[in-house]
């Protein structure tokens, strides 16, 4: 890293590098946007353009031929498709908790990886999205989903549950992309302010709205952003709770079970953070964020994937238990099959990624490991997607008639479909930190102001309400 992280006087690390300033913040995260991209970013960029035309074609083809070309059968109804809707929504889901609920608990270390969540949160409904449209094997016909007056009368069956994910997921996406735009708007001023050519000063002062930085301009922006957090928290626990009622709402051994909801936002969450992580390490070992995004951001990170995997690693027991104190011949079946049955190896993949791994996080030099803490995130993700895939499908292979047992076997176009999502992603990703600000600079100010009053002594664009000692802002630029 090249220099000791910073000790403050309690023996604690602090939040912001003591030779970051404000102009150090603003040159830092606006150069990224400023500067031409590295030939790193080119060549991702270009991998992920490739996994992308990888989608295009593979959903061509679904389009020409149908939903028999992945490997779903009967009794499999549901494979790769629901597992990836499921996986990704979870994904989405650290964002709006590092954004709404830490900031209403006021929490400041959340302010140099918030932007990097809310904008993954995003990225990652999108390709959540797309499985609900493509798996009803009519996609053309998606729109029949919507309470929309069509022409043969028909209106959607608001018992199913396709239709509160797409409620549900839209909801998350619309509250989620107003609370990351709203807080990016101070933050395209200083780019607009800072803009050497007129088609940059253009863009970014209408994406700007106006802002001039002024005392009433913050309360505003403050009032709106308390009043987006305050109705993006409960999404927290009701978007993944109602994805979860997809399974828990059924008859189904194995997906009949009142633990679905909480034991599903703790999955989500915990999947959420190690993507995170996984993003947050390359591009602040990419782009030089060390004194922004300090070894304390990462170290409550990974205390709060550890709480998360232990929640999940209990629900995982209770799932047992349940099933035993069920009394149901078939709930009891269903979770011995899981553990040794066919499927064993997927399921203590699952056991071993999301239940031991994050154990390594109780020794604080494991926390602070940067390469063992990207090993563990990226193991934490596997071990995510392999839950999905054993609850979806090992509750489905063996039906109550074992004349009716059968085995899934992924086909190349699951592949495809799942890996061409990884494009989506990763193109909105690398767009997304070339051209809007990855860190909120505004906040970081803020909070560096709150920490040290003197450190914005000379600034006159400093946050207006930050610190008592601070000046009423006029402008946003350095």
């Amino acid at each position: 890293m090249g220099y000791h992280e910073p000790i403050n006087a309690i023996g604690e690390q602090s939040l912001v590098h003591p030779g970051t300033s404000i102009k150090v913040i603003t040159e830092t995260v606006a150069g990224v946007t400023e500067n031409p991209a590295p030939k790193g970013w080119w060549m991702l960029f270009a991998v992920a353009l490739s996994f992308l035309g990888i989608f295009g074609g593979t959903i061509g083809y679904l389009m020409w031929r149908g939903v028999g070309i992945w490997g779903n059968n009967n009794p499999v109804y549901w494979g790769w498709d629901i597992t990836n809707f499921v996986w990704w929504v979870g994904i989405g889901h650290a964002g709006t908790l590092i954004s709404a609920v830490l900031f209403l608990f006021r929490q400041k270390w959340r302010t140099a990886i918030n932007r990097f969540a809310e904008a993954m949160t995003i990225f990652a409904v999108i390709c959540a999205l797309i499985f609900p449209g493509i798996h009803v094997g009519r996609p053309w016909l998606a729109y029949y989903m919507f309470p929309l007056p069509n022409q043969m009368g028909i209106w959607p069956n608001f018992k199913s549950p396709l239709l509160w994910d797409l409620f549900a997921v839209g909801t998350y996406f619309t509250v989620s992309l107003l609370f990351w735009f709203v807080g990016l708007v101070p933050d395209f001023a200083t780019l607009r302010d800072r803009s050497k050519t007129p088609v940059r000063r253009m863009v970014y002062g209408a994406l700007a709205l106006g802002w001039r930085g002024s005392n009433r301009h913050w309360q505003h922006y403050e009032r709106a952003y308390l009043l987006l957090a305050a109705l993006s928290t409960p999404l927290v626990l009701s978007v993944h709770s109602v994805v979860s009622f997809d399974f828990a709402t059924s008859v189904e051994p194995g997906w009949h079970t009142t633990i679905f909801p909480p034991y599903f936002v703790a999955g989500a969450v915990f999947s959420g953070f190690a993507m995170v992580m996984t993003l947050l390490l390359v591009v602040r070992q990419t782009f030089g964020l060390e004194h922004i995004v300090t070894m304390k951001h990462l170290d409550l990170m990974n205390k709060i994937m550890l709480v998360t995997g232990t929640l999940v690693g209990y629900a995982y027991g209770m799932e047992f238990f349940t099933a035993w104190y069920s009394g149901s011949t078939y709930e009891r079946y269903v979770f011995m099959n899981r553990a040794f049955g066919p499927y064993a190896w997927a399921y203590w993949a699952m056991v071993s990624c999301n239940v031991i791994s994050p154990q390594f996080f109780w020794v604080k030099s494991f926390r602070q490991n940067i390469p063992l803490m990207f090993i563990i995130s990226i193991v934490i993700n596997i071990g995510m997607w392999f839950e999905r895939f054993v609850i979806i499908v090992t509750s489905l292979h063996r039906d109550f008639i074992p004349g009716s047992w059968g085995y899934f076997h992924a086909t190349i176009w699951d592949i495809c479909t799942y890996l061409g999502t990884f494009g989506v992603f990763f193109t909105l990703f690398l767009l997304f930190i070339r051209w809007v600000p990855m860190i909120a600079i505004a906040e970081v100010k803020a909070t560096l102001q709150e920490a040290d009053p003197h450190a914005s002594h000379g600034d006159k664009h400093a946050h207006p309400h930050a610190a008592p000692a601070a000046p009423v802002a006029h402008g946003v630029a350095e």
